[in-house]
């Protein structure tokens, strides 16, 4: 019985009239407009509908294609940043690669010097220049260690001055038979306070040109020979383990790698060569700083502490004006009353 039911089903016609067109089934209508309209205006991709259940079948079955699009375009996004961040960790690894790479070779070169089995470059004249340009860095810096420490002490004798003077004026008011004797040695130390006070300007003077010659000018020089001495070791490692390579077999593989290991030594060659020229340059420079700044520091000097243990006054001011020294102000190194509180 349900054989035949079914058999009867599958066999039943589709009513046509004399057209050739098919029945007037509401669900039939309804597609035949859909397919006119698409095929007078064209497919509308943005309103496109998924059906899913069949056609006319319920509204939960419709899937609007919009929401398909934007959770393709969130898809590409996430890929494309995880291509991004996937780009950045291969380049650090990279860079980790070829630091670990160029380490070892100036390390084994490092090595290969000190214990006299391999060769270094050497710029005979550089080396000497850079040898006396550190001994004269130790000496300058001798130099500003002892002029430093005669600042602090001669400071510390104008204080003892300017104590003194004050007490011998206070004694002159509160001693009247020795007045007089009191008054000639207040005044006496408040002139040995005032050039002391001119004096520790030119000593300060001295010590600042100093300071700034050997730990910015000669340090600045130093940094860059530092540059250059790990230039001309890397320039070595690498011309050495070229010299390896052309020693060895000359298959294809090996060919390639001698190309590679030709470029690099290229690169580390003119790296050298250029800090090697600016070494050159900043030695030059310096050697001609040194003398001028030197020449007006030491005529300072000279000077100033000339006219001051001669006790001539208009000379020491003259020195000052001179060299373009100004004074501090009395108490201009203590703290404000806002700062103490």
């Amino acid at each position: 019985m349900a054989d035949s039911i079914m058999s009867k089903a599958a066999t039943m016609e589709i009513p046509i009239n004399s057209n050739g067109d098919t029945g007037t089934l509401p669900e039939d209508d309804s597609l035949e407009q859909d397919l006119q309209q698409v095929m007078v205006s064209g497919p509308n991709l943005n309103e496109t509908s998924i059906v899913s259940g069949g056609y006319g079948g319920p509204a939960g079955g419709i899937i609007p294609t919009s929401s398909i699009k934007g959770s393709t375009s969130n898809h590409s996004a996430v890929n494309s940043t995880e291509e991004v961040s996937r780009g950045v960790a291969v380049e650090k690894l990279e860079g980790v690669k070829k630091w670990g790479i160029n380490t070892y070779k100036c390390t084994k070169q490092m090595f290969s010097e000190r214990f006299g089995r391999g060769s270094r470059t050497v710029d005979l004249e550089l080396e000497a220049q850079i040898d006396v340009l550190r001994d004269t860095k130790i000496k300058y810096e001798n130099i500003l260690r002892l002029a430093t420490a005669l600042t602090m002490h001669f400071q510390s004798m104008v204080q003892t001055q300017q104590a003194l003077g004050d007490t011998f004026t206070d004694l002159s008011q509160k001693s009247p038979e020795l007045q007089d004797e009191f008054g000639y040695n207040a005044e006496t130390q408040k002139l040995l306070c005032k050039n002391g006070e001119a004096l520790l300007g030119a000593i300060n003077f001295f010590v600042s040109g100093i300071n700034t010659l050997v730990n910015k000018t000669m340090e600045d020089t130093l940094m860059t020979i530092k540059l250059y001495e790990n230039a001309r070791l890397e320039f070595d490692a690498y011309r050495s383990d070229l010299e390896e390579m052309s020693l060895g077999q000359r298959d294809a593989a090996a060919m390639v790698r001698i190309e590679m290991a030709q470029q690099d030594y290229q690169v580390h060659r003119e790296k050298y060569e250029r800090l090697r020229s600016d070494v050159t340059i900043k030695l030059k420079f310096l050697e001609e700083n040194k003398v001028k700044v030197m020449h007006k520091q030491l005529l300072l000097f000279h000077n100033a502490i000339s006219a001051y243990f001669a006790g001539n006054q208009q000379q020491l001011e003259q020195t000052l004006i001179q060299f373009n020294v100004k004074l501090k102000p009395p108490g201009s190194d203590k703290p404000s009353w806002l700062e103490e509180q």
